[in-house]
């Protein structure tokens, strides 16, 4: 089985999903800065992925790629698939970052709700996942899912995303016993790195808050997500069904 070396990830290929912004962005960038190819997934955000592409290809021709698609169609999660693999005919990394978040308060939920945030949390890192098995065991690669700390610990007014990342917690430990010894299978479950866009991600109030329930009493940054990212896929190869929190204690 093949196994990353240390931070030198030459001659691999790494699919991102939602990787055209923010963290995602990071984390395309911190796998390409250790020598992955990478592809980037998006659905809306294109003009986005085109510009990192071409960022990307300025510093290693042919380096980088963009496939759009609806994770929340299972077949579109397999087209996705298979178009990274095609790039350059093997797939070594799987990052499931693509995610919707938003309040549900009870008495507002809806199905389209429901759907959206169940969705694309935790169905489409399920089709993804089961998509990219084949080509995985292939070349010994891993998955990493993006989880959240509020997976485990309940975040007011939001309780449908917090039960999908709640199964991608789970999916990740049953996913990493189903696809062993050849796929290893982690998550990232992230505190605030980045503040929400929107409302409350404006709020001085709501940030102030979150800053006084952090040990550290700071806000993260990508970097800390694409530093556990690069642990994961490249120092950890004994390491599977495990969810790393990068929150600075406030899961404690």
């Amino acid at each position: 089985m093949a196994q990353n070396n240390g931070a030198e990830l030459a001659g691999q290929t790494a699919l991102v999903t939602g990787g055209a912004r923010r963290i995602g962005a990071r984390l395309v960038r911190a796998l390409h800065g250790a020598g992955a190819d990478v592809v980037i997934h998006c659905r809306r955000s294109r003009e986005a992925a085109d510009e990192l592409a071409a960022a990307l290809d300025a510093e290693r021709p042919g380096s980088a790629a963009v496939v759009t698609g609806d994770l929340l169609d299972p077949d579109d999660c397999g087209r996705v698939v298979e178009a990274a693999r095609a790039v350059r005919g093997r797939l070594d990394i799987v990052v499931n970052n693509a995610s919707t978040f938003y309040p549900t308060p009870v008495g507002t939920i809806n199905a389209a709700a429901f759907d959206d945030l169940i969705g694309s949390n935790l169905r489409a890192p399920t089709f993804v996942a089961q998509a990219a098995a084949s080509a995985l065991r292939e070349t010994g690669g891993c998955i990493v899912n993006m989880a959240d700390i509020h997976g485990q610990r309940p975040l007011a007014d939001h309780p449908v995303y917090c039960a999908a990342k709640a199964g991608l917690i789970m999916l990740t430990r049953t996913l990493a016993r189903d696809l062993a010894p050849t796929i290893r299978v982690n998550a990232i479950a992230p505190g605030s790195i980045l503040w929400p866009e929107g409302p409350r991600g404006d709020d001085p109030g709501a940030r102030a808050a979150v800053l006084a329930a952090t040990p550290l009493a700071r806000q993260g940054d990508p970097d800390d997500i694409a530093a556990a990212l690069r642990y994961l896929v490249g120092d950890a190869p004994f390491v599977t069904g495990q969810i790393l929190a990068v929150d600075g204690g406030r899961g404690l």
